[in-house]
């Protein structure tokens, strides 16, 4: 990798003295470090390019450049790559697009032993090393760009420079044909010269990969933020499971993001800000905040603003309100938000004093004053230096608390507010953007990543046969409590098989094979006695056939919740393992949060946290509170289940009925592999046949 960010010497074929053309600001930019390094310009038509004299053929140079930039019509590439390879050249860079047969000439180039970023790269550039292969200028600083699209790359590169963060590395990946971002992220981690990382991606493939990666990032100090596109669902494929159909790219994308120690952000400007705010200031330890404005319409605005982002200005504790009143003894309005009501323009300093006695409430983790502040100067001549007398104080201030001020200011580019960012001190002209980088702030302090533990796969786990007796059995091996039960074989005499058990009614008849039993008709509730349940076996048979038919004892306890248990192989990220609102209302509903897989039991207790349907859980209106560690257990071992397994893509318990008394898994599903290899997606019990829906419904 160090021959794409420090070549000892760089050629570039197809340079070009045209600045419309990619070879020329190719050319320019190798020639910036030809102190550093030997460069080589190849064009067979003209004798210099940019004052440098020129090859006419990769093979007149004098040696084998460690890096080959290709900057020609595609067409031209793939016997380019065959001379270059036979020449020995270990580093490709790409530029061209429209490469015929580019992943066949990828596939050369890693067998060869060399490597490739690109086809359709919009090129590298490491301003430490004084290496510039792209594009346009790029301004030397701190903030690394990993790209998939090299024009939002530049865009946010843009953005850096004007913020004053600039570029410490920049590499457009393209396709990921042979180069991948988990490699690029990797050599980040010891750059002295990257503080901080944008990640653009629209694929994942080996995303355990970078989930590595990033976590190593997050270890040396280095904040990554993503931003991705696409809301597509994961299960584009047809899930036989709730559990694939409710888990979209994006949540997964948001464990890996969790796991990883890293943000999740949603277009370049946000990106930008946060890394200015995390370049800067101190990490707020929660989203409790407090607001100064000198304007009432600008505190109340921001108020709703920090509502909208999940941040808190809760009432202030009587000894921090009487701290303020004292520095503000003729204001009408000294709660959360405050308004300074005239008070600045008196005294500049009654700034700095009340953002000493927030920033000394524990209860408060960062302040956010808005309004005219950086504006005084600027308007006032007569007020430039005690203004910037006043940023120092408030510089002080923050470091001595070691707490984040954030500034909303009517002023872009004034003196102090040139002078706040000096001082630690983040400045925005949009109250928006200020609840957005401290909430973002507040996250990433909060998600620190985690190790997900890898167990070792093993083989089978599951019993021959894709039925809920099947199912049943692999849950209960792995420690989830199910209800009592027995089989009903073919021509069964169901009174005589209840009579020889020692199952108590009511009872429960299943039909084993249909994934969503009640909307088939499926499943009888409440039968109380052998004549019941003999009577509704009949009717299913005479509807759905012979098959495997289920008797368990009915769960009837109080208080009840039901919820959903899954697990699913990811693509990109492997096992994940989710918890939702459950019941035939699940999709309905929508409330599920996921993680990747295998979680610790305080990692599925934090998860349920996380549903809505948590306060049901907690004792909602006077019902009792149900056992939450069973119900975390229960995740766990489904976590374990998924991640253990070669052979499991997915698995559902829908519904486990969470009571005071425990958790009891009542229904269940285990997709594996065998279940593909033999489905010829004829299945007459088909969730989309809705001409047998049965009236009774599972419990809620």
């Amino acid at each position: 990798m160090e021959r794409f960010f420090d070549p000892g010497s760089v050629a570039v074929l197809g340079a070009s003295n045209d600045p419309a053309k990619w070879g020329f600001w190719l050319s320019a930019g190798a020639l910036k470090g030809a102190h550093r390094r030997r460069v080589y310009l190849i064009n067979s038509r003209v004798a210099s390019i940019q004052a440098e004299p020129t090859f006419a053929h990769l093979s007149d140079l004098p040696e084998t450049p460690e890096l080959l930039v290709i900057s020609i019509p595609g067409t031209g590439v793939p016997a380019v790559v065959d001379e270059a390879l036979a020449a020995g050249v270990k580093a490709f860079l790409i530029i061209s697009a429209r490469v015929p047969g580019a992943a066949d000439i990828a596939a050369r180039i890693v067998a060869a032993g060399a490597r490739l970023i690109g086809p359709s790269s919009l090129g590298v550039v490491d301003s430490g090393n004084e290496l510039l292969l792209a594009w346009g200028n790029f301004t030397p600083g701190s903030l690394a760009v990993v790209t998939q699209s090299g024009q939002l790359g530049t865009e946010i590169a843009t953005l850096s420079a004007r913020s004053g963060l600039g570029i410490s590395r920049f590499a457009s990946i393209g396709g990921q044909s042979d180069v991948r971002a988990a490699e690029v992220l990797t050599t980040l981690v010891d750059d002295d010269a990257t503080t901080q990382v944008v990640l653009y991606l629209e694929s994942f493939t080996g995303g355990t990969a970078l989930v590595s990666a990033m976590q190593a990032l997050r270890a040396a100090g280095k904040p990554t933020m993503i931003l991705t596109t696409g809301q597509s669902d994961a299960g584009a494929r047809l899930a036989r499971s709730h559990t694939g159909s409710l888990t979209s790219a994006m949540d997964t994308i948001d464990a890996a993001c969790r796991a990883a120690g890293a943000i999740r952000l949603t277009t370049p400007g946000e990106a930008v800000e946060l890394a200015g705010f995390l370049a800067t200031s101190w990490l707020p330890a929660g989203r409790r905040i407090a607001i100064i404005s000198d304007s009432g319409g600008q505190g109340a605005i921001a108020a709703d603003r920090a509502e909208s982002h999940g941040l808190r200005a809760n009432v202030l504790d009587e000894a921090t309100r009487t701290h303020v009143e004292h520095h503000l003894p003729q204001a009408g309005h000294t709660d959360n938000p405050i308004d300074l009501d005239g008070a600045g323009e008196a005294d500049l300093s009654v700034h700095s004093r009340l953002v000493d006695a927030l920033l000394a409430d524990e209860g408060i983790d960062a302040v956010i004053l808005s309004g005219y502040f950086g504006c005084y100067g600027e308007d006032i001549a007569a007020l430039r230096e005690p203004e910037l007398a006043e940023v120092q104080r408030l510089g002080e201030t923050v470091r001595s608390h070691r707490k984040p001020l954030i500034v909303h200011s009517m002023s872009a580019d004034s003196a102090a507010v040139a002078a706040l960012w000096e001082n630690s001190i983040p400045v925005y002209t949009s109250i928006d953007s200020v609840m957005r980088v401290v909430s973002g702030a507040g996250f990433y302090a909060s998600h620190a990543g985690r190790i997900t533990e890898a167990l070792e796969q093993s083989g089978p786990v599951t019993p021959w046969g894709s039925g809920y007796a099947a199912a049943r059995d692999t849950i209960a091996a792995a420690g989830v409590p199910v209800p009592r039960a027995l089989a009903l074989s073919r021509g069964s005499a169901v009174a005589e098989v209840l009579a020889g058990s020692d199952l108590t009614p009511p009872f429960v008849l299943k039909a084993g094979w249909p994934a969503h039993k009640t909307e088939l008709g499926a499943i009888a509730l409440g039968l109380d006695d052998a004549v019941a349940v003999e009577h509704a076996h009949a009717e299913m048979v005479g509807r759905l056939g012979e098959g495997e038919y289920i008797i368990e004892e009915m769960d009837t306890r109080d208080d009840a919740v039901e919820i959903l248990v899954g697990g699913r192989w990811d693509e990109n990220f492997g096992p994940i393992v989710l918890v939702g609102a459950g019941g035939t209302e699940t999709e309905l509903y929508g409330d599920t949060w996921l993680e990747l897989a295998p979680v610790t039991h305080a990692e599925a207790l934090d998860m349920i946290s996380r549903l809505t349907c948590y306060r049901l859980l907690t004792g909602w209106r006077g019902r009792r509170a149900a056992d939450l560690d069973e119900l975390a257990e229960i995740i766990v071992s489904v976590s374990r289940l998924i991640a253990g397994s070669n052979e499991i893509q997915e698995i559902e318990i829908n519904p486990v009925r969470v009571a005071p008394e425990g958790a009891l898994a009542v229904d269940a599903l285990v997709v594996t592999s065998r279940d593909d290899d033999n489905d010829d997606s004829s299945d007459s019990n088909s969730d989309d046949d809705d001409s047998n829906r049965a009236d009774n419904k599972e419990p809620r």
